[in-house]
């Protein structure tokens, strides 16, 4: 039982806090049962599992918790990164808010057959936000590393604003389904790199554009009917 706030496992909790610790030790904390469950199901390269009241008192573990008081357990896993491919898959550029990076991992994972592949300028995966939004998936369908111009198959630019309407649009294989900030959009080099841009229409008196999570559900969902009509 860890009885000192000064245990190494304790302290490596905390640091992994920190996106550059995760990035030089490539690992990453889960916190919750449901997320650690997630994680023995596909059997994710597990470092170890803090479970308050059997292996830690459960103030210490509170202390290192996101989450604040309660935390019941707590895991630490080594990343893993899948490399591009699928007959479907999303490619993100400038998504900087890691809740929306982890509910487009868990979206994609439930929709398409290929990764989430992140490109420049997006937010850690791995960050506590991301890995708690993708709800277990980061652990079942790892995300990619890749630039778009890395990547192999029609690549599709999802566009507030400009391109066919998305159900109208032709769909090439594989597919890439290309999103940026939600403000930004994809930067313009990316953009015109892409084979094709397409829009989701809304209603005249919306918003000027969906959350970006929302806009990859809807765009994915759309996607992958078509492609399984299509079959």
């Amino acid at each position: 039982m860890i009885t000192s706030p000064h245990n190494e496992k304790l302290k490596l909790i905390r640091k992994l806090q920190a996106r550059k610790h995760r990035e030089r030790s490539g690992l990453f904390a889960a916190e919750g049962e449901d997320l650690v469950e997630a994680a023995q199901t596909v059997g994710a390269d597990v470092e170890f599992v803090l479970v308050a009241g059997e292996d830690v008192e459960p103030e210490l573990l509170d202390a290192v918790s996101e989450l604040g008081s309660g935390t019941r357990v707590i895991g630490v896993y080594r990343q893993r990164w899948s490399l591009p491919g699928g007959d479907l898959s999303v490619y993100l550029e400038g998504v900087r808010d890691p809740g929306n990076v982890g509910t487009i991992v868990r979206t994609a994972h439930a929709l398409a057959d290929g990764p989430v592949i992140l490109g420049p300028g997006c937010a850690d995966p791995y960050s506590p936000r991301a890995v708690r939004a993708s709800m277990g998936s980061v652990f079942a369908r790892p995300p990619a590393r890749a630039t778009l111009a890395e990547v192999d198959g029609f690549k599709l630019a999802l566009d507030g604003g400009a391109g066919e309407v998305l159900a109208e649009v032709e769909l090439g294989a594989p597919l890439i389904l290309c999103l940026g900030a939600e403000r930004e959009g994809l930067p313009a080099d990316v953009a015109t790199g892409a084979h094709g841009a397409a829009r989701i229409p809304m209603r005249p008196d919306a918003p000027d554009s969906l959350n970006v999570a929302s806009a990859a559900a809807v765009a994915l969902y759309e996607v992958a009917n078509r492609m399984a009509d299509r079959a």
